[in-house]
């Protein structure tokens, strides 16, 4: 018994540690890619699409990791986004993984709690936003990538969780 609980951790560990390099690996080169084709690649939230895949694919502890790293990892490795838009997106994604996690457990719907854990993440960045530009401590636009595009990758986002939530209760 407890050979099998070591594996099963050490099967978490490895399944974290490849998501995680992915993760941060498919960050690295979301600019580099953007730069050539000359089209910005991050308006489909790459980040939130690292946390969307822990959030299915990994433990909490992982999904928060991710949520609390990315942004300054990127920052670190590529100078995008600024610094401070860097801590503004971590607090983002970092609400939205407290929030899903809370809806998940209280309502048990997988879309529901993907989807609202998105909104309620995007209203503390604008707001947080907004204040950054206001105090000119952000010299952009407060909405850079379409809300409606934004509502899309949200509806995507929650779809692709939801799929994957009904799978593994057929498989059950």
């Amino acid at each position: 018994m407890e050979n099998s609980l070591a594996v099963s951790k050490n099967r978490i560990i490895v399944k974290n540690s490849i998501l995680d390099l992915f993760a941060v690996a498919f960050i690295y080169l979301v600019p580099t890619v953007s730069h050539l084709f000359s089209y910005p690649l991050y308006i489909f939230d790459p980040m939130r699409m690292m946390v969307v895949l822990a959030l299915t694919h990994s433990t909490k502890r992982n999904t928060f990791l991710l949520a609390l790293s990315l942004p300054v990892v990127s920052f670190l490795i590529s100078a995008h986004p600024v610094f401070i838009k860097a801590l503004l997106m971590t607090g983002e994604l970092t609400i939205n993984v407290f929030f899903f996690y809370l809806l998940q457990e209280k309502f048990s719907r997988p879309f529901l709690s993907v989807f609202a854990s998105i909104i309620i993440a995007k209203i503390f960045y604008y707001l947080g936003k907004v204040i950054l530009v206001n105090f000119s401590l952000l010299q952009m636009d407060v909405v850079s990538t379409s809300l409606l595009l934004q509502l899309l990758m949200a509806l995507i986002f929650s779809s692709y969780v939801f799929l994957i939530a009904r799978s593994r209760t057929e498989k059950n």
